[in-house]
């Protein structure tokens, strides 16, 4: 593959990793991601939990969560009335690994 080719590629690929970029860009999501990330992923955390370790308010974590889960990268798990938040390593995650890799080659070639 050419480089003319491989440009090509990582613009496609910023194009498919664009709502993912967007979404882990904000600091607040990041903070959330990075609290989801010190807890057990399986099991998840609830809102009231990560209001307590984020100090946001609950309107305020409810809102980036609902921008993250949206995007692909946090998903939502319910127990009776209960909802547990936890960190969907998806297909959403892999474009931004193909996006990185792919520059990687091209710079490394």
């Amino acid at each position: 593959m050419d480089k003319k080719e491989q440009i090509q590629m990582i613009q496609e690929d910023f194009k498919n990793a664009q709502s993912v970029l967007t979404a882990i860009g904000d600091e607040t999501r990041q903070i959330i991601l990075l609290v989801l990330m010190e807890s057990d992923c399986k099991s998840g955390m609830r809102v009231g939990e990560i209001t307590a370790k984020t100090h946001l308010s609950r309107p305020a974590v409810s809102h980036q969560l609902k921008i993250l889960k949206d995007t692909g990268i946090v998903r939502m798990r319910e127990e009776g009335a209960k909802n547990y938040y936890y960190i969907n390593v998806s297909a959403k995650l892999n474009l931004l690994k193909k996006l990185v890799l792919d520059i990687e080659h091209l710079i490394l070639s």
